[in-house]
């Protein structure tokens, strides 16, 4: 494969590892939320984003699990964030 080739070409998320991925849905969420997710933590594995941490909101918690479908369309999610 040319090196243009890989430019030109779009990654699907099979190319990224569960790490590469946690960390861009972590940075999604951080970003949406304002960093308002206390000890955030994300888990890629098997096809499934599970979220995890504290909020004091319910607003929060839902702008979390959009960040985390934006990021990875393509996996289910499970968003055990925990409303205090």
């Amino acid at each position: 494969m040319t090196p243009q080739a890989l430019v030109d070409r779009t990654p699907g998320l099979a190319d990224f590892s569960a790490r590469e991925l946690a960390d861009t849905v972590e940075r999604y969420v951080r970003l949406r939320t304002g960093g308002t997710i206390r000890s955030l933590h994300v888990e890629v594995s098997e096809g499934e984003v599970t979220l995890s941490g504290h909020t004091s909101t319910y607003y929060n918690k839902q702008l979390a699990t959009h960040a985390a479908l934006d990021a990875a369309s393509e996996l289910s999610l499970t968003n055990e964030i925990e409303v205090c």
